[in-house]
């Protein structure tokens, strides 16, 4: 079975040096403003959450602190992908008298990199991630890491994403080679733009080595 992680379990592979390349597009993506608080969906059912952890390790290889964020309250997949408890994390934040006295934070392997979950799923994710409480959680994860990366659900599926996009530095959309239908990522384009997303483009997986990781 392929390690979800495989630019800390093989480094020196295609695909580590690929994640790499992604990591220097994003740092020159823009001139303007720094990139502290990055969002990563997809149209449809394209993994996301992959293309997040592997990303947030070349980053905290650069001495940077860095805290992925299961954004994705429905089918959270960074617990499993970095091998952290699920029990307790976003959703005990935003439901907290404090929301941001005492984040769930969880360490991994890599020195530098956080992993917050999702917590318990709640009754309406879309009313947890459009809360004040979610607000605040943001301001305090770009205060306390260099980058924050953040996995959200797909943009066609629910709203969440949408919902995100507004508060965040930046937007990547996921698309994968021989999968994800044109239309589809048009539309999610067309979403993302509406709610006046900072979109920084895509990232092609799934494709032939020269191409894998590019952001276009």
């Amino acid at each position: 079975m392929t390690r979800p992680l495989i630019t800390l379990h093989d480094p020196q592979s295609p695909t580590a040096e690929a994640y790499r390349t992604l990591r220097t597009n994003l740092e020159f993506a823009t001139w303007d403003v720094p990139l502290h608080t990055v969002l990563f969906t997809a149209p449809s059912t394209e993994d996301a959450a992959t293309v997040v952890a592997n990303l947030a390790v070349t980053v905290a290889q650069t001495g940077r602190t860095v805290v992925v964020v299961e954004a994705d309250l429905r089918q959270p997949r960074l617990p499993e992908i970095f091998g952290v408890s699920n029990a307790r994390g976003l959703t005990d934040a935003v439901r907290a008298e404090e929301p941001t006295a005492d984040l769930p934070l969880v360490s991994t392997d890599v020195s530098g990199l956080w992993v917050l979950p999702a917590g318990p799923r709640p009754v309406s994710p879309a009313d947890v991630l459009d809360s004040k409480a979610m607000r605040t959680i943001w301001t305090t994860l770009r205060d306390r890491a260099d980058m924050v990366l953040v996995h959200a659900p797909s943009v066609l599926a629910v709203a969440d994403a949408l919902i995100l996009a507004p508060h965040m530095d930046g937007v990547l959309l996921v698309v994968q080679a021989g999968h994800t239908r044109r239309q589809h990522a048009l539309q999610a384009k067309e979403r993302l733009e509406r709610v006046r997303a900072r979109l920084l483009g895509a990232v092609l997986v799934d494709a032939p080595y020269d191409k894998t990781m590019l952001m276009y």
